[in-house]
C-alpha cells in the first residue's frame, strides 16, 4: 500500500528548489528563484521588533489582527479607490499562496473547471487539482519583438469557458512574463465570467512592480462583485520569508476562502502582522521609489543579457525578464536542458519557463529563460560577468 495520497503523489520537487540547490552547490550566481537577496525598510523591521516586545505573542485573530485587515482596507482605498469593509471584506493568509490555496479549496468543487492562463504560477495548477476541479488552460504567446505584449487567443479564451466553469485566475502584474493586463482584455475575461457565473481570482502580488508602458489596472474595479483579489508584503517590502498574503473582495468569496484558512493555518505570525500595517501604511515617496529602483535593476539585466547574446523581453511589470535563447540553445535543446547547463558552464542559475506550461503548450517557450532581478546590484553584476564571459567564449 502506497503511503502518500494519490492526491500528491504526481508533485515532485519544484524546479525552483532544483536550481537554487545546484546553484549554491556550485557556487553559481542564483538569478532563478524570485527572491530578494536584501532586506526590506528598516522601519518595518523596527515595527516587528517592537511588536515582539510589546506582547503581539499569541495567536491572532483567525481572520487576521484588526490592525493588519484595517491597513489592508486603507491600501485598496488609497490605490485603486476601492472601497473594502476590513471586518467582512478582508481575511489574512500565510502569503498570497495559501490565499490562493484557501480562495480555491473554498470555491471549487470536484468537477468544477478552472480557467488558467500559461504560462501560471506552479501553485494554481496544484491547488486546482487538490481541490478535485478540473484545469482549462489558455496559452500566452510571446511578442515578435523585445518590446511587444505577450497576448492569448480570443477564440481559445472563449472555447475554455462551459457550463462547469467556476474560476478563472488572473496574474496581473504577471509572473513570469512580466506582462500588464489591458482593460480590454480584463473586460472580455470578465464578460465570459459572468456569462457563465464564475468568480475572477485576481492575484496582485506584484502590484506596485511596474514599470510600463501601461499600468497596473485591478481587476475588481471592472466587477467588484465577482472578483476575489489577492496579494502580499512579500514582494511590495521585500520581506519574501515573513509570508503574509491577504484576500480582499465581496463578504461571500472571502468567507469562503476564510473557512478553508482556519484549516490549513488558522492564523499568521502575529508580530509580523501588526509590522506589515506599518509597511502599507509608507508614504508615497516609498512606492515611488520602490518602482523606479526595480526600474533600474530591470534595465541593467536587460542591458547585461543583450550584451551576452541573449534577447530579452522587456518586462512591463514583476522583477523577472523572460530572454530568448537561440543562439546559445543547442539544436534540439529544451529549456530545462539549457538551463541546467547554463548554470553548469556559465555558473550562473535561471529558470526554465516550460515548468509554468502544460505539456501541450510548452514546446513554444523552449527557446526562452526566467531570469530574476530582484538582487543586489553586486549579485546582478556578477551575473551580468558570467554571462558575457560565457557568451564570449562560446559565441566565437
Amino acid at each position: 500500500m502506497a503511503l502518500e495520497s494519490a492526491r500528491v503523489t504526481p508533485f515532485g520537487t519544484t524546479i525552483f528548489t532544483e536550481m537554487s540547490r545546484l546553484a549554491a552547490e556550485l557556487g553559481a550566481v542564483n538569478l532563478g528563484q524570485g527572491f530578494p537577496d536584501f532586506d526590506g525598510p528598516a522601519a518595518v523591521k523596527e515595527a516587528a521588533i517592537e511588536a515582539i516586545r510589546g506582547g503581539f505573542n499569541q495567536y491572532a485573530v483567525t481572520t487576521g489582527s484588526a490592525a493588519l485587515r484595517r491597513a489592508v482596507a486603507e491600501h485598496a482605498l488609497r490605490f485603486y479607490g476601492q472601497r473594502v469593509d476590513a471586518d467582512t471584506e478582508v481575511t489574512i493568509t500565510c502569503g498570497a499562496t495559501e490565499a490562493i490555496f484557501d480562495a480555491v479549496m473554498g470555491l471549487v468543487d470536484p468537477g468544477d473547471e478552472v480557467v488558467l492562463f500559461e504560462p501560471f504560477y506552479d501553485s494554481y495548477l496544484a491547488s486546482v487539482q487538490m481541490a478535485g476541479g478540473v484545469p482549462r488552460f489558455v496559452p500566452l504567446r510571446p511578442p515578435a519583438g523585445a518590446d511587444g505584449e505577450w497576448t492569448f487567443d480570443e477564440a481559445e479564451l472563449r472555447a475554455a469557458f462551459g457550463a462547469r466553469t467556476k474560476l478563472v485566475v488572473v496574474n496581473t502584474p504577471h509572473n513570469p512574463t512580466g506582462k500588464l493586463y489591458t482593460r480590454d482584455e480584463l473586460e472580455r475575461i470578465h464578460a465570459l465570467a459572468a456569462r457563465h457565473g464564475a468568480v475572477v481570482l485576481s492575484d496582485e502580488v506584484y502590484e506596485h512592480l511596474v514599470f510600463g508602458p501601461g499600468t497596473h489596472l485591478r481587476p475588481a474595479l471592472l466587477a467588484p462583485e465577482q472578483t476575489l483579489t489577492v496579494s502580499s508584503g512579500g514582494k511590495s517590502f521585500s520581506f519574501t520569508g515573513w509570508k503574509l498574503g491577504w484576500a480582499l473582495g465581496p463578504a461571500p468569496l472571502v468567507r469562503a476562502t476564510q473557512k478553508a484558512h482556519q484549516w490549513v493555518t488558522f492564523a499568521v505570525a502575529h508580530p509580523l502582522q501588526v509590522a506589515l500595517a506599518t509597511a502599507l501604511r509608507l508614504p508615497d515617496s516609498y512606492f515611488s521609489g520602490f518602482a523606479d529602483e526595480y526600474r533600474r535593476r530591470r534595465d541593467f539585466l536587460v542591458e547585461g543579457l543583450e550584451a551576452a547574446g541573449f534577447e530579452p523581453l522587456v518586462p512591463r511589470g514583476s522583477y523577472f525578464v523572460m530572454a530568448r535563447t537561440d543562439r546559445h540553445r543547442a539544436a534540439g535543446e529544451d529549456d530545462v536542458a539549457f538551463c541546467r547547463r547554463l548554470l553548469r558552464e556559465a555558473g550562473v542559475a535561471a529558470i526554465p519557463p516550460s515548468v509554468f506550461y502544460t505539456a501541450e503548450h510548452a514546446a513554444g517557450v523552449h527557446g526562452l529563460a526566467r531570469f530574476a532581478f530582484c538582487k543586489s546590484d553586486a549579485v546582478l553584476a556578477a551575473g551580468v560577468e558570467r554571462l558575457r564571459a560565457w557568451a564570449g567564449a562560446t559565441l566565437r
